[in-house]
């Protein structure tokens, strides 16, 4: 298994903004310069999917393994002999609101996987991070 986790407190944004923005993953490319398209089949709920293209890459279907509303949800891509998740927290603390991604690739091939997709992911994420409160502030 490998792991990668980034972490930002920021008083910029309400939970109910990033939620608004996040699990709008039709307009994802409005604001993700890593992303060429994204499209929800269904609602923003557990066990529904999405399609996404990358910048560069081929379409991939995610899968909405676990949605708790404002709060956080998990995401999961499947590849050959892998499987790739994405965390994303949303917590409200005294600080302000505390934004958390926790990418984990598991399977035989992981290291492979790694380093084709998800090191790209990893190294993006603070500026991800970043992004997303500025677009969520400006709804």
């Amino acid at each position: 298994m490998i792991q990668h986790s980034y972490s930002l407190t920021t008083t910029a944004v309400t939970q109910a903004q990033i939620w608004k923005l996040i699990s709008d993953i039709d307009n994802w490319k409005s604001w993700d310069t890593g992303v060429t398209s994204s499209l929800l089949h269904g609602r923003f709920e557990t066990g529904q999917y999405f399609t996404l293209q990358p910048q560069g890459g081929p379409k991939v279907r995610i899968q909405l393994e676990e949605v708790r509303n404002n709060e956080y949800f998990r995401d999961l891509t499947r590849f050959p002999l892998a499987k790739m998740y994405g965390e994303h927290w949303y917590e409200v603390t005294p600080e302000g609101l505390k934004l958390t991604v926790t990418m984990t690739m598991k399977g035989l091939l992981a290291p492979l996987w790694n380093k084709i997709v998800m090191k790209n992911i990893v190294a993006g994420l603070e500026e991800d991070v970043q992004r997303q409160i500025e677009a969520a502030g400006k709804l």
